[in-house]
């Protein structure tokens, strides 16, 4: 299989309980050996300003940690779109204009990024994992747009996403919470 990586996860009614459901995953990194990505659609209720005091002015609305996945959660991961400028120190490139930042570095010079993000935790796949969930139907695979890394309704994402598709995937934007009680 290519590579994920810049793509989207879009979790399928497949998918109907636990940290995945009705999540969109944004894949960082895909390999062999597996594959890593951070959920973008889950805001927390924590402020970044909480966590991470000197990064909270840097972050896009809503200014708040996102459940980036189960992985590792008492960890932050920062992603960032760059700006129109040179890449910044502390930043690494995963996809197209999409990095990691460090968030032990510099802080940004305004204007470095076009959006940014820290994340609790992230969605982790090993060898051959997430191909078996393509398989099974869980997940559906889309082209990824940098403005969904910083939608200021990133609770609406999912069904954004799948609105804007142009095969009967679309259709899935519908389907109802909870299925019994329709």
């Amino acid at each position: 299989m290519d590579t994920l990586r810049g793509r989207l996860l879009v979790a399928t009614p497949a998918i109907d309980a636990g940290p995945f459901l009705r999540s969109v995953v944004f894949i960082l990194d895909h390999d062999g050996d597996g594959a890593l990505g951070v959920i973008v659609n889950r805001p927390l209720d924590s402020d970044v300003d909480e966590v991470l005091p000197s990064w909270g002015a840097y972050v896009n609305a809503p200014v708040c940690l996102f459940d980036g996945g189960p992985v590792a959660m008492d960890s932050a991961l920062a992603v960032g779109v760059l700006g129109d400028g040179l890449p910044p120190l502390g930043w690494r490139q995963m996809a197209g204009r999409v990095g990691l930042v460090d968030l032990e570095g510099p802080l940004p010079v305004n204007g470095e990024f076009a959006g940014l993000r820290v994340f609790a935790g992230y969605a982790g796949w090993g060898a051959g994992q997430l191909e078996d969930e393509l398989l099974e139907g869980s997940w559906v695979v889309v082209d990824a747009l940098e403005s969904d890394l910083s939608s200021p309704q990133p609770e609406m994402l999912w069904r954004e996403v799948l609105r804007r598709q142009h095969d009967d995937v679309r259709f899935w934007a519908t389907f109802p919470p909870d299925p019994g009680a329709n």
